[in-house]
């Protein structure tokens, strides 16, 4: 594996249990919190402070995995927190990568099952190896390329035109200021679940509880304009950013 910038990794039990053990576990359940109650108070948190506590969280999952971060460092891998330490859900919310939840696979970088080369890019392929910037030839019979995600107008820009995704803008992130995040800030998801500057194009997306909850409140805004009903949009997502 060819790690040409640092990752966030988390311990999925330990995400489970630190980062999320209070809204959604069986714990969560025992003490009234459902899923649907657990949905509404993720959602309630202002993303302006929301780093603000998950700082905490992650400097706990830290001290309980000291073990384990120290072994994947001495195994040459590039690990982060983010830039303000706070960890997965931030930056997924402000660029939506850079982070791995683990299962299994940091043991097998640590353990030497998975060969690392980290904070090198590739420079060439040849027809049996890949080729490093450092002149590092790494045999290979298959390559895969895992370069990440990137903005949902690229989809739109694909699949309708660039013109279009050009005038929607950038979809997702905060304007937070940090990396792949560019400003200025918004104060919630960038062009999702609200109207757009294309007339009729919506967008949804997110993990399990963005998915559940905010599909509730698209579907209200599509239904309204359905019946016809009168609807006042107060400010359309402005265009900073293309991509």
């Amino acid at each position: 594996m060819v790690q040409r910038s640092s990752t966030h990794i988390v311990r999925s039990d330990s995400l489970m249990d630190i980062g999320l053990g209070d809204l959604y576990s069986e714990r969560a359940v025992a003490n009234g919190v459902t899923t649907k109650k657990a949905d509404l108070i993720f959602a309630s948190l202002p993303y302006r402070i929301m780093a603000d506590f998950q700082i905490p969280l992650y400097d706990r999952i830290r001290e309980r995995d000291a073990e384990f971060y120290r072994k994947l460092e001495e195994a040459g891998f590039m690990l982060d927190f983010g830039d303000d330490g706070s960890g997965l859900f931030m930056k997924y919310l402000r660029r939506a990568s850079g982070y791995y939840i683990d299962v299994g696979a940091c043991d097998l970088v640590i353990d030497g099952s998975i060969k690392l080369q980290s904070g090198k890019d590739i420079s060439h392929l040849t027809e049996n190896a890949v080729v490093l910037d450092d002149g590092t030839e790494l045999p290979a019979d298959l390559v895969v390329y895992a370069t990440g995600y990137g903005s949902m107008n690229g989809w739109v820009a694909d699949l309708v035109s660039q013109e279009v995704a050009d005038k929607v803008g950038k979809v997702w992130g905060l304007g937070s200021d940090t990396t792949k995040d560019p400003g200025p800030w918004e104060g919630e998801q960038r062009n999702m679940w609200k109207p757009t500057q294309q007339e009729n194009m919506w967008f949804h997306g997110g993990n399990l509880h963005q998915s559940r909850h905010y599909s509730l409140y698209l579907a209200l805004q599509l239904k309204a304009r359905q019946e016809d009903l009168p609807v006042q949009v107060y400010g359309l997502q402005e265009v900073h950013h293309l991509r």
